[in-house]
Parts: structure tokens; sequence; C-alpha cells
């Protein structure tokens, strides 16, 4: 593009004799650099011109600034740091623990705005606020799961390394480069001074904003970083400065470029080195430190750890994952993992835990950082006290006491309980025809030994109750997985067996109301489920197994002469006696050989000791736990064996009204749980039910019964039975009167009989 002549060449602007350099390969003499980098220039050859421009250079990636102050804390080199103040100030984040102290902080925010709008004193109701405010803080993070701390350390906002360096250092200039051509923002290296000492510092870099986040690769290093901390390292130990750590990663990169590059290895190769280096090593951990990650960088004499830092070797959500086959499981696997600084200093892992102020570090970061270098102080004190050898066996000592045990020594039952149990084997549910096959015929054999008066075998009724209710579970658990609340419902499990140590401690509020939602949500979507046919047929059927295997235990001769004995003592009551004698004393003076010739009045009275006579058996029945199909007050024994078609018709259109109430009663959702509860309750008390369940289930049906009882004494519907009583009793009277039928044969097919009303539980 250029040509150039052999003649002096015409420069514009005045030159230093510095800038003048002479170049035998151009041909040029006395050209000012800075001239043929910056200017436009040209050369005559005799009557021949050539101009060349130069483009503007590429702006260079260099955090020195072009006017840097020369008064910056920490003196100028800090200038080299990459790291600079915000502009904009972070937004608040509010973890869904914290949530409830919202309402609060809102009720301060529209006090103090009403007062400054009324002009009005509204001082005592803020201070009031306030001190509830800071109550409800300290109650809520003194009393923080492992989850919440796990949260906390992962807060967007959270103080990090940087941060707290340039809080607790007098100066502190950061070095870069692993000296093979990379330089790894996600760990930060540099020489500082504390308090007049200098300190080689070094930590995982995560970003205050997500531009920040995608620089220093969320935190997470390559192996250039880890190699990076290796060369600062070896510096520190060749001079002598001690080394101060800051661990907040989730773990090491596991990209393709990463594994290719050997991150393996740059760990292993810093584990090995951290272990012989002659200079004490203290290690913090700020945030999260996750696995071989954070351990590259943690190999110390002294490990200290933020109130809400954590500390494992595998993220909860991995680790749940893993075990659980899902990630929601984390707050149980942050509880088992004992990932918190109280449970690693426990188990003499970290050797200190620094405050936090309420609200996490986030909450006073500077306040943070003074903790930080006053425990960081404290313990390079103790160190530097030490000789060389001392040192390296404190180091090593530290860790080789680590997970420490014993043989010989059996595991105590409470860690037996922690284990994870042993997961069951996944049985296929029976074919719905082979189990109703074999339930039938279980029902046949029963019935068999009743009508013999021969025990049945409880081994059959036994194994058969304990498939259909394994069937049962299974149905469930399919319901909970189609409707997608396993996992909610596992959760809840967990919560409502770690909340309730005993049966008379109250449930939380909050578990409860967790529970309540799973309930009416599950209640909902049941119906929906394609098991569902499935599940309510195997219900019926275990609960008609329970019956029958109720009614069989009890022996049919003992019950027989228990019967007949309770029937003496009802027939032997005074006042029963008494009105017997007084019938029989009035038939005989009346001197009338037929039924048919009593007159109206002694029909009646007949037909009212009669009444009061089934009654009483009718609930001595009950009590031996017999049901009763039917009571005879019965316009039965007031008419012929056929009604009449037009009162046969109005029985059994009140017996269809009255069945139509209690269906409606027992839909009632109030009904509805009790029968539920019930249900429940006899499963728990499967075969050898206690005294306790026992009494529930008696509280429970004499409820029931009430309730129905209640609905059914309804006036239109006693007016209507009052009104039929007396049309069945004009046609008895038409007809004749009595039958003449005291015995306690069983009604005749077309036979009419008003039963009480039952509920059958099924």
């Amino acid at each position: 593009m250029a040509s150039m002549s052999h003649s002096p060449v015409a420069l514009s602007g005045s030159s230093t004799a510095s800038d003048l350099l002479r170049s035998s390969s151009s041909g040029l003499s006395g050209v000012p650099l800075k001239t043929l980098g910056r200017a436009r220039f040209g050369a005559r050859r005799r009557d021949f011109t050539v101009s060349a421009k130069i483009g503007k250079a590429k702006k260079h990636d260099y955090p020195w600034p072009a006017d840097p102050d020369p008064n910056v804390k920490g003196g100028i080199l800090t200038h080299l740091s990459y790291f600079k103040p915000l502009k904009d100030k972070p937004k608040q984040v509010t973890l869904d623990f914290e949530k409830p102290l919202l309402d609060l902080q809102k009720k301060i925010v529209d006090v103090q705005r009403m007062a400054n709008e009324t002009g009005l004193d509204f001082s005592d109701q803020i201070i009031s606020l306030e001190n509830k405010y800071q109550q409800a803080l300290k109650d809520l993070y003194t009393h923080l799961t492992p989850i919440q701390r796990v949260n906390i350390a992962r807060h967007p906002n959270r103080p990090t390394f940087l941060d707290h360096v340039f809080n607790i250092t007098d100066k502190f200039v950061e070095l870069h480069g692993d000296r093979a051509g990379y330089n790894d923002p996600a760990i930060v290296t540099g020489i500082g001074t504390i308090d007049g000492r200098r300190y080689m510092f070094m930590g995982h870099q995560k970003g205050r904003n997500t531009k920040e986040n995608v620089q220093r690769n969320f935190g997470m290093p390559t192996p250039h970083g880890y190699r990076k901390a290796l060369r600062m390292m070896r510096y520190a130990d060749h001079h002598g400065f001690p080394i101060i750590t800051f661990i907040d990663t989730p773990g090491a990169y596991a990209d393709l470029k990463s594994e290719e590059l050997g991150q393996g290895e740059a760990i292993a190769h810093n584990l090995r080195t951290m272990f012989g280096l002659k200079v004490p090593i203290v290690s913090i951990v700020i945030g999260e430190g996750g696995s071989g990650g954070a351990l590259a960088i943690g190999c110390a004499n002294k490990l200290l750890m933020l109130e809400n830092a954590v500390f494992y070797v595998a993220s909860p959500e991995a680790c749940a994952a893993i075990l659980w086959k899902t990630a929601s499981a984390a707050p149980k696997a942050a509880e088992k993992l004992r990932i918190t600084a109280g449970e690693l200093c426990r188990l003499q892992v970290a050797d200190g835990i620094i405050p936090e102020p309420l609200g996490g570090a986030h909450a006073d970061p500077a306040w943070t950082s003074q903790q930080i270098k006053i425990a960081v102080v404290d313990a390079m004190d103790e160190l530097t006290k030490m000789e060389t050898q001392e040192l390296l066996k404190h180091r090593m000592l530290k860790f080789r006491n680590i997970g420490g045990f014993q043989e010989g020594i059996p595991v105590d039952p409470e860690r037996k309980v922690n284990m994870k149990n042993r997961e069951e084997p996944i049985v296929d549910k029976t074919p719905a025809v082979e189990l109703e096959d074999e339930v039938e015929k279980l029902r046949q054999q029963i019935f068999n030994a009743n009508k013999s008066d021969t025990e049945l075998s409880e081994s059959g009724l036994n194994e058969m109750i304990e498939k259909l209710q394994n069937e049962i579970e299974h149905e469930y658990f399919e319901a909970l997985q189609t409707m997608g609340l396993k996992d909610r419902f596992v959760m809840l499990q967990e919560e409502f067996s770690k909340a309730r140590t005993s049966q008379d401690e109250l449930l939380h509020a909050a578990l409860a109301d967790k529970i309540a939602k799973l309930k009416d949500e599950f209640n909902q979507g049941l119906p929906e489920t394609p098991n569902y046919p499935s599940l309510m047929n195997k219900r019926e059927m275990l609960f008609g197994i329970i019956k029958a295997k109720i009614i069989s235990e009890k022996n049919t001769a003992t019950l027989k002469q228990e019967i007949n004995k309770r029937f003496k003592e009802v027939m032997g009551r005074p006042d029963l006696k008494e009105m017997i004698d007084a019938l029989k004393a009035e038939m005989e003076t009346s001197e009338i050989s037929t039924i048919e010739g009593l007159d109206v009045e002694l029909k009646e009275k007949i037909l009212k000791v009669k009444q009061e006579i089934e009654f009483e058996m009718a609930e001595v029945l009950k009590s031996l736990g017999l049901d009763v199909a039917g009571v005879g007050s019965t316009a039965m024994d007031l008419i012929q064996e056929t009604p009449a078609p037009d009162v046969k018709s109005k029985i059994e259109e009140l017996n269809e009204e009255i069945n139509r109430g209690i269906e409606d009663v027992v839909r009632s959702s109030d009904l509805k749980n009790k029968i539920e509860l019930v249900k429940l309750e006899l499963i728990k008390a499967g075969q050898t039910p206690d005294l306790e369940s026992i009494d529930k289930i008696k509280a429970l049906d004499q409820e029931i019964r009430q309730t129905i009882a209640e609905a059914m004494n309804s006036s239109e519907l006693l007016e209507k039975f009052e009104k039929l009583n007396a049309e069945i009793s004009e046609s008895a009277e038409s007809s004749g009167g009595l039958n003449g039928n005291f015995s306690q044969e069983t009604p005749k097919e077309n036979s009419f009989e008003y039963a009480r009303p039952e509920t059958e539980l099924n």
C-alpha cells in the first residue's frame, strides 16, 4: 500500500530524541515511533507521494484506569483488581421462609408513610412494630433448619470473597495468571496486609449480579484456577507469608473441557502440596463449600465457618436425587448430611463458628467482615507460635482424626433408626377376579362354620385381611402417584413422624394445615383416578371380611346362653311382669277364649306390652354386637300378612324417602369424615385392637347414629309416619284385628316391617 523514498520525510509536530528510532529495514531515518503508530504521514520520492492510515487499535481489557487515584484505599495497586463497586444497589431478595416477615415490614412502611403524610406522631406504633419485627426475626434465625441455612449460604446478595478482603485488609494487590497462559476469574489471589502483617489471600469469587456470575462462572473454578492458586501457595511458602483461603463454591466446574485439561489432577496436586506447606493456613467457609472444589484450597490448620455457611461432599439436591430419586427430598438430605457449621464443629471437621448478624451476612456485610478479621487474627496468633514441624503435624493430625472409629463397638439404636430403610420389593397386584374368588370362598367357609357351630381357622382369615390391606395400600399409593402427590405425602409423613413424638402431643398448626390441604386435594382427585373402582371394590371386600371375622369369633353356644339369660332378665323386670300379670288377669275375667273376641282397648294394651318387650330385646341384641334388622313395633302384627296394595305402596314410598334422607346425611362432609375416621380406625386396629381403639370406634359409631337419628326426626317424616300408622290401624280393625302371633318367627317375604335406620360402613 505504501512505498517510501530515500529522501527525508516531512514530519509534522514536535518529537523528542527518545521518540526517534532508526529502521534499517524500511530505510527510514529519524521517524518518530509515535508518529508511525498514530499519525497520518506522507512520503515524497521526487514527484511521487504515498499516504497510509493506521486503523484504531482495539481497546485493551485492563483494569488500570486512565487517571488512577493515588490516594485510593489499599494503595495504587488496588487498581489492578477487576473488582469495582457496583453502580446499582442490589435488589432485595426474600427467601421463602422469610416471607412471614414481609407483613411486618409492610406495616412499618405504611405507618411511616402515614406519619409523613399526616404529620402525626406514630413513633410509639413504629417502635412497637419494629420490636415485633426484631423478635420475629430473632425467633426465625435462631431455629433455622439445615435446608434454610443452605438457602442463606446461596443468597444472591451474600458478601463475596473480595467484599470481605477489601473490608479486612489495609492494602491488597490482586495477582493473576497460572503462568501457563490462563487466568481463571473464579479464583482470585493476592497479597494483603492486616494490622501490618502480610498474608497471601486466595478464594472462590462469585458474582454480585448475573453479568458478574457469568464472568466468574458462578464461582466454579477450572483447572487453571486451581493451578493459579497452587502457584500463589508456593510463592507464599517461599516468602513466608501465612495463607488465608476463602471457600464459596458449589464445586469444581465439571464440563468436558475441564476434564480434558486435568480437573482431577489439578485438585489432587493442590491437596498434596497444601499438606507440605511450611506456613500457617487458615480457611474460612463464607458460603457453600462443595466437594473437592472446596477442599482444593481448604486443607488448612484451622477451618472456620460462618454461622450460616455449609460444607458438603454433595449438594442436598444431588444427594436426594441419588437416594430418594427426587430433588424435592433436599430438606431431608440436608438434615441427614450434617452440613451446617454446628454439626461440623461437633464432628470436629470445622474448628470454629464465626457469628453472623440476624438476617444473614448480607444484612450487615461490614460487621460480618470484622468478625472474620477477629477470628483470623486469633487463629494466626496461635499458629505462628508453632515450629515448622509442629505446624505440619498439626495439619496432618487434623485430617487424620476426621471420621475416626473404633472396632468392636455396636451401633447404638438411634443410628440404626436413622439408617436408610431397606426398600421393600415391589409386589404385583393380584388380579381382581382371582381376589374376588378367594374372598367368596372364605365367606362360604365362614358361613358353613357358623351353620355347623364349628370353629374356623383364624390363619386363613388373617392372611386374607393382611393381603387386602396390602392391596388397598398399594392402590392408594398408585392413586397418589397418578395425581402427582406421592412426593408431598412422603415428605409430610417424615415431618409428622418427627413432630409427633407422643400420641398426646398436639400437631403444629402449619403442619396440620399442610396435612388437611393434602387430604382435601387427594379426596377431590381420588374419584378421577383410573384405579378408583378397584380401590373401592377391595375396600368393600376388606370390611366384609372384618365384619365376618368379628361375628365368627363369637361362640354360638355362648351367644345363645347369653341371649336367653338377658331375655330372662328382661322378662323378670318388675314393671313388665306386673303389666303381663295384669293382662292375663284381665283376659281371664273377660272369659274370652279367642283373640278375635278381644275388644279394641285390650288389644292396644297387649300391643303396647309386646312393643316394650321387643324394644328391650333389640337393645339387648345390640349390646351383644348383633345387628338388628328390624324391630316389631311394627305394624306387621296389626294387619294381615299381605297388606292392601295402596297401603303397601305408601309404605314403600316412605321407606324410599327415609333411605334417600339417610343417603343425603351420609354424603354430608361432616358425617362422611366421621365414617372415614371409623374406617381408618378399623384398619389401624387390625386383628387385635386395643381398648383405646375400641373406645374410639364406639364413640364415632354413636356419633354417626345420633346424627342420622336427628336427621330422620324431621317433622315432615314423623307426620307421614303417624298418618301411615293410622291408616294401617284402620286397615287392621276392618280386617278383624291381630293375627295372634307373638312368637319370634322371621317375617315372611311379603310382610312389612318398619326397620330403624341403619348405617352400614363399607
